[in-house]
This record gives C-alpha cells, structure tokens and sequence, in this order.
C-alpha cells in the first residue's frame, strides 16, 4: 500500500475539516507515493516513539498529538522537534497527526475511553456544528451496566486504564452513586459548565485545575473522576489500529506504541517523618 492510501483511510475516518482551527493535523512528513507496510499508533511523537518506529521498521507513525502545532520557520536537526523529523525522514517514516479531528470523530478518542472504562454511550458531551453528523463532537455520555460508589468506580477507571505516576484521584462523596458518566480524554476542565447540565453522575477527564475543580464540587456539580493526560488517550491508539487494520485486511502490519510517553516519572508521598503537618 502508498502512504496515500493510508492517508485516504485515516481522513476518512478523522475527517480533518472536523478539526479545530488552531489545530495542526494531516501529514507533518513523508511522502504520499512511498510504500508502507508498517505502521505505529501512538499518543505522543516523541524521541522515544521515533526510536519505537525506527526499531521496528515502521513507514509511518500515527500520532494523535500533533509534533508542529505552532507555526515554526525552520525545523534544524539541532532543534529538539527538528531533529524528529530529520530521523523519520532519514529512516524513510512519515508522520501524521489526528488531533481535535480524533477527539471529535464517531467513533473517537472519548469513544475508546468510554469503551476501555465499560460505559455504553449515548452521545456526545459537546455536540459538533450543525454542519457536521449529530453523533459527532467533544466529548461523550454513557452509562454503567449498574450503579456503582464513587470508590469503586475510581478504582474501575484506575484499572482500565495504563498506570502513571499521577494515578487517578476522584472528588466527591465516596459513596455517591455513579451510573450516567461523562468522559472527555485529554485536558477537559473547560467543559465543566456543560457537565454540569448534563445530568451525569461523575466526569472522567485530564489536567482538572485546583480552582475550577474546587469550585465545582462545591457548587454541587457531578463527581469528577481526574486522570493523566495520556493515559486518557492512549485506548484511541488501538481505535485507530484497528480502523486500519480492517481497511487493510493484513496488508499493512499496524502496531499501538509500547512506550509510555507520560511526562511525569516520580511520585512521592509525605513520610511520617518529614513535611508540614
């Protein structure tokens, strides 16, 4: 198969008019005419994805976090991003990026958390523009098999999801009962106002911010249920593998990335004989 039918594939399934305008989505490099046979799904294009394509002879790495997402003049192999797409390029791999158009797709990113998490959706969260399908946008609404306490249900999402430093960490009454969910993966704080009216019982989302948090709970809003950014998305990576896979039907090997691209990599907690009381 050509890069450009892989290409065709991807945009068809993450249409990139659906993406946000200050997004950067589509193809960063490679070229459309270049064979390719092996892909790698991952979050993050990072050194440490690279290297994973590299090693494993990947044509082309498929990131849901765009590498270019600000405008640059150059991209020298001094330059941390710049040196990236010097190794794909010299490694003949290419790299595309599905961003806010994965996040807003059906199925989508918040679909593959919702899935991983065991929710049975209704809808989305956000709903896209009147010009786009109405099961589409940010976001996603779904239900429990039967209703759970908070407690418990942390420790559900803890356990669908890859471990992280951060871990996960719920506010609310512990023993609150959780059956209609919302779910956003990646950062989700800005919709806290729309979970609010949406008659859910908890929000499951990333990078929640002390003071809205706060200020949300007491205002008697839903659980929050917070989360590590990538750990979030990083289910879409099998989403997106198998929407190539079926495409394909063997023809291209797609692989989902096996490096956890999280940032944070130590956790501490006070011991009982040090800090403040």
């Amino acid at each position: 198969m050509k890069l450009a039918d892989v290409i065709a594939v991807l945009e068809s399934a993450y249409p990139p008019r659906t993406a946000e305008k200050w997004d950067a989505v589509g193809l960063v490099c490679g070229d459309p005419a270049e064979e390719v046979t092996r892909v790698l799904v991952c979050v993050d294009p990072t050194s440490s994805t690279v290297d994973e394509a590299v090693e494993c002879g990947a044509q082309l790495v498929l990131a849901h976090h765009p590498l270019l997402l600000r405008g640059v003049n150059g991209v020298p192999a001094d330059d941390p991003k710049g040196a990236l797409v010097h190794k794909l390029i010299r490694n003949r791999a290419a790299l595309y990026c599905a961003h806010t158009n994965a996040d807003s797709a059906l199925p989508g990113v918040s679909d593959a958390l919702a899935k991983a998490i065991g929710l049975t959706v209704a809808g989305p969260l956000e709903p896209a523009p009147a010009d786009l399908p109405e099961d589409t946008g940010t976001g996603r609404i779904g239900e429990l098999p039967e209703a759970e306490p908070l407690r418990v249900f942390a420790q559900r999402v803890a356990d669908a999801l890859p471990a992280t430093v951060q871990g996960v960490r719920a506010a609310g009454d512990p023993e609150r009962l959780i059956k209609r969910v919302a779910v956003c993966g990646g950062a989700g704080d800005s919709f806290l106002g729309t979970v609010q009216r949406a008659g859910v019982d908890a929000y499951v989302t990333a990078d929640l911010r002390h003071h809205p948090a706060s200020e949300h709970i007491e205002s008697g809003g839903p659980a929050l249920v917070d989360v590590a950014h990538w750990a979030s998305e990083w289910p879409w990576c099998e989403q997106a593998a198998e929407i190539l896979r079926e495409a394909f039907g063997g023809r291209v090997d797609v692989l989902v990335s096996t490096r956890r691209t999280d940032p944070w990599t130590v956790g501490a907690t006070r011991s009982a004989a040090g800090g403040h009381a």
